[in-house]
């Protein structure tokens, strides 16, 4: 990766990598879907919560290295809200397809003597919610599998680590359907990768989503305290709970 903000791995000792799949806050270029149930303004602002909070999640595991993958027109904005401490990558290719591709090949240590210890997972940005054991047994399982997938209840996953790069592991991605997870678990099949599994969980897409996740953070804000203290606001606006646009 050829960008100018990108800094070297903080610890190229580490043996966990976290990379947050990220893209810059922009109107119009994340969480289209929401669009239905909030302005384009308010959607960016909720996924700058989003992004904040995950960013503290992930910094909130023991010696596991933290990095941002993106396009590589977003790694300046990104790295600015990011501060110093995290890698900014830029990835190979357009699509999140090209962006999990980028990761392995990026952070997995390829030929080197020890590449069976360097665990890295790629995780979404839209999961802050996510209880912090999730993804340290998610490592834990990925030291005795080729490859950890979490799996969410429409078909995707919100988390993918390996231990080496397998280019066409992605192939033909079918992102963004109900059957990405069944699609990559059938590629990792025809390359003779052991699966193992994180637990199942839900990211934020649809307006049902948002509704689920206005309710878990209304009873436990701790969870991602800026993305709680933004719905929060949010619902008082509105003045008919998460129904109301």
């Amino acid at each position: 990766m050829d960008s100018s903000t990108e800094k070297p791995a903080r610890s190229s000792h580490r043996d966990r990598v976290l990379v947050i799949m990220a893209k810059a806050p922009r109107r119009g270029a994340v969480k289209t879907r929401l669009v239905s149930r909030l302005s384009q303004e308010a959607v960016t602002d909720f996924y700058c919560c989003l992004l904040d909070d995950t960013l503290a999640l992930a910094r909130s595991l023991n010696d596991v290295e933290v990095a941002i993958m993106c396009p590589e027109s977003d790694v300046n904005e990104l790295a600015g809200l990011a501060g110093k401490a995290e890698t900014v990558v830029s990835q190979k290719g357009e699509g999140l397809a090209a962006g999990l591709t980028s990761v392995f090949a990026h952070f997995t240590p390829g030929h080197r003597e020890d590449a069976h210890q360097r665990r890295v997972i790629a995780f979404n940005s839209d999961s802050p919610h996510l209880a912090r054991f999730v993804l340290e047994g998610a490592f834990e399982t990925l030291a005795a599998h080729d490859l950890v997938v979490g799996p969410t209840h429409d078909g995707g996953y919100y988390l993918v680590g390996a231990k080496a790069c397998h280019p066409s592991l992605f192939a033909n991605d079918g992102m963004g359907t109900n059957s990405a997870m069944e699609r990559l678990l059938a590629r990792a099949g025809d390359l003779d990768l052991s699966v193992g599994f994180a637990d199942r969980f839900y990211d934020i897409d649809v307006g049902d989503d948002l509704n689920r996740l206005a309710e878990e953070l209304r009873l436990a804000p701790e969870k991602a305290p800026r993305t709680a203290a933004w719905l929060k606001e949010w619902e008082r606006r509105c003045g008919a709970g998460t129904h109301a646009r």
